[in-house]
């Protein structure tokens, strides 16, 4: 492993979470900090394998859950930026956003992210990889738990009623 591009990364996720989510009392930002890094420590690990044996069923599979990351990380994000209205960043909107993918999940970009783990870890599983796709799931489980508990704060008895009414990450499913 690269420990110059492990630690000069493990930096800017850092610093990201810090600006995007820690500095302005969005705690959700500590745990999906974790997430972020498992990811990022698959894809340094799993850089060199990426094209190998590409018609076989675990490659398919991953690029699956790649353009399924692909797809519901770009439609959440420009879906909050539209109808969210934020103040500062995106991820501070004013509005509850409940059409679109969010009118069947509460957290597409986290679904996003979940898919992106699990196709990179895909791509050459192992123990390690295997353990770092599971880190992956519960620090976005937890982020979205702790994301959830803000937004309650945030729009009230608005967003308790759309959690009764939506999956947390998988449409019809979870």
């Amino acid at each position: 492993m690269d420990w110059i591009t492990l630690i000069t990364g493990t930096i800017i996720i850092l610093v990201f979470s810090w600006f995007y989510s820690v500095k302005h009392g969005r705690f959700h930002g500590i745990p999906r900090f974790f997430s972020f890094e498992s990811i990022f420590i698959l894809l340094v690990i799993n850089l060199k394998p990426w094209f190998h044996d590409p018609f076989s069923m675990l490659q398919i599979i991953s690029w699956i859950c790649l353009i399924l990351s692909a797809y519901f990380g770009i439609t959440g994000f420009f879906l909050l930026r539209k109808i969210g209205k934020p103040d500062t960043n995106f991820e501070n909107t004013t509005v509850l956003v409940k059409t679109g993918l969010y009118a069947l999940i509460r957290h597409p970009l986290y679904s996003s992210l979940v898919f992106l783990g699990t196709g990179i870890m895909l791509k050459d599983p192992g123990i390690l990889q295997v353990v770092l796709g599971l880190v992956n799931l519960i620090a976005l489980f937890i982020t979205a738990r702790v994301e959830e508990k803000e937004m309650t704060g945030r729009f009230g008895d608005e967003y308790s009623e759309y959690m009764k009414e939506t999956k947390m990450f998988i449409p019809f499913i979870l």
